[in-house]
């Protein structure tokens, strides 16, 4: 089974690998198609850099960049997978790669960076799973619980504070 893996960076599309590698340690057979899609340039972007293969370069390190969290996991998990920056409008290329790689099922974030949508969902989650040839599954961050709030924190330094 060959499973795309929309990264945008956010906790939900780490949580998205996360859960790909615990069905993978239950026996799921599959590799894994990480994708980072970088949106268009803005007009603003283009005036102020002149450059449009600087610009492609700025994109593509960016997006890079937010991948290395979720290849760090696969690869801590021995797992067999492939990685791509493109550029686009991400709704509408990710049902594209879906169909270029041969995905099998797409696992991703209930929402990204940006500001989530109805239901929790961003609008790049709404439209694939509207559209997608394959089922998607959308995955949510784990909510911090109150241990999470306190980590790292030594109470004895707060009760001084005070």
């Amino acid at each position: 089974m060959k499973i795309l893996l929309p990264i945008d960076g956010s906790p939900a599309a780490l949580a998205a690998v996360r859960h790909a590698l615990q069905l993978r340690q239950g026996g799921l057979l599959a590799s894994y198609v990480l994708v980072n899609v970088q949106e268009p340039a803005t007009l603003y972007e283009v005036v102020v850099t002149h450059d449009t293969d600087k610009l492609t370069e700025i994109k593509r390190g960016a997006g890079s960049d937010l991948l290395a969290p979720a290849e760090a996991l696969l690869d801590d998990a021995d797992a067999d997978y492939e990685s791509e920056v493109a550029g686009g409008e991400p709704a509408t290329l990710l049902v594209e790669l879906v169909e270029n790689y041969g995905a099998d099922a797409v696992f991703m974030g209930a929402s990204g960076m940006a500001e989530p949508g109805a239901d929790g969902l961003g609008s790049v989650a709404l439209s694939l799973l509207r559209h997608s040839p394959v089922p998607v599954t959308v995955v949510r961050a784990a909510e911090p619980g109150p241990d999470a709030l306190t980590a790292g924190i030594d109470m004895a330094d707060v009760a001084a504070a005070r």
